[in-house]
C-alpha cells in the first residue's frame, strides 16, 4: 500500500489537496489561486478605469457657468422633460432625465445619497461612470447606513465623496452642549448636513437627488428639474414619479444594494438618534424627528 494516509470518505490526502482526477482538483497547492487572481484582475481593472476617468476629467475641466446660463438650461430642461405636467404619461423617465443631465453638464454632476439604498447612484452611473456621490457623514449614522456606503463604494463605478461638517461631534458638544439634536434638531441638521452640502455643491453645476413625490405631503409637487436658488445650481429629481415599490423593484431587478433597515421598519432613514421605526399604516417619514414639529432636515426646502 502507499504510505499516504487518508480519512475515509473525505477524498483528501493529509496535505488537504484533492487527489488528481477528482472534481475540483487544481494545479498547484492553492485551489483558490484562480479565484484570487481573477479578483485581483478585477480590482486592478477597476482602479485603472477610475484613474483614467479622473485624468480625463481633470483635462476637460471648465469653469462653472453663470447662474443666468444655468437657469436657461433649466428652462430648456423643463420644456423637454416635464411633458404635459407633473405625473403625466409623457413625463420623462428617470433614465431620460439622467441622459439629459449628462448631455448638459458632463462631469459637473453630484449625486446626493443618504445610503438608504443605492438605486439613484446605480441609475446615474450607468450613463456617467465614476460620478461623484456625496455622502453626508454626520457621524450619527446607523452602522447599517455606513455599511451600505462602504458596499456602494466597493460594488459600483462611483466616486464616494464624504461630506464632513466643520465640527466633529465632540467639538459640537463642547461648543453647543451635548446632544444638540435632542434640544434643537434644526440647528444640528444645519451644521451637520445643510452647511456642509451647500459648501460642497459650490463645485458643481447640478445635483441629483432621490426625492420622490410619494414620500411626504411636502414633496408632492417635486419637479424633475428645477433651479435651486439656495445653493445656486440646477437640481434634478429623476425618481420624483417613482413609488417605494418602484424603488424596491429596480433594486431587485438590478441587484442593487439596499440598507438592511428598509426591511426592519425604517422606510425613511436619517441619523440614528432622530429616526425610529414606523408602524404599519404610518406615513413613511413619521419616524423622522418623531414627536417634533419637524419633517425635513433642510436640504430640500
Amino acid at each position: 500500500m502507499s504510505g499516504t494516509t487518508t480519512t475515509p470518505g473525505d477524498g483528501l490526502d493529509v496535505t488537504g489537496a484533492a487527489p488528481s482526477g477528482t472534481p475540483g482538483a487544481t494545479t498547484g497547492s492553492d485551489p483558490l489561486a484562480a479565484l484570487r487572481a481573477a479578483a485581483t484582475a478585477r480590482t486592478e481593472a477597476r482602479a485603472a478605469s477610475k484613474a483614467a476617468h479622473a485624468a480625463r476629467r481633470a483635462q476637460d475641466e471648465r469653469p462653472k457657468r453663470s447662474a443666468d446660463e444655468l437657469r436657461a438650461i433649466v428652462e430648456r430642461g423643463q420644456a423637454e422633460l416635464h411633458g404635459s405636467g407633473l405625473g403625466a404619461a409623457d413625463e420623462a423617465t428617470a433614465e431620460q432625465v439622467v441622459a439629459w443631465a449628462v448631455r448638459e453638464f458632463g462631469d459637473s454632476i453630484a449625486v446626493a445619497c443618504s445610503m438608504a439604498d443605492a438605486v439613484l447612484p446605480h441609475i446615474v452611473a450607468q450613463q456617467a461612470p465614476w460620478v461623484d456621490v456625496l455622502f453626508l457623514e454626520t457621524s450619527y449614522h446607523f452602522p447599517e447606513t455606513t455599511g451600505t456606503r462602504d458596499a456602494v463604494e466597493q460594488q459600483m463605478e462611483v466616486t464616494i465623496v464624504d461630506v464632513l461638517p466643520r465640527l466633529t461631534v465632540a467639538q459640537q458638544d463642547e461648543a453647543h452642549g451635548k446632544d444638540l439634536w435632542s434640544r434643537d434638531p434644526a440647528a444640528c441638521c444645519a451644521m451637520r448636513k445643510v452647511e456642509p452640502l451647500t459648501r460642497t455643491l459650490g463645485e458643481y453645476e447640478v445635483w441629483v437627488t432621490g426625492v420622490r413625490r410619494d414620500e411626504a405631503p411636502t414633496r408632492t409637487s417635486t419637479p424633475l428639474v428645477t433651479w435651486d436658488e439656495k445653493n445656486g445650481l440646477v437640481k434634478i429629481n429623476p425618481l420624483a414619479a417613482w413609488s417605494f415599490d418602484d424603488l424596491l423593484g429596480y433594486a431587485a431587478d438590478h441587484q442593487v444594494v439596499l440598507n438592511p433597515l428598509l426591511n426592519d421598519g425604517y422606510p425613511s432613514i436619517g441619523c440614528a438618534p432622530c429616526t425610529r421605526r414606523v408602524a404599519p399604516g404610518e406615513d413613511p417619514r413619521a419616524g423622522r424627528w418623531s414627536g417634533l414639529d419637524k419633517t425635513e432636515c433642510g436640504l430640500h426646502v
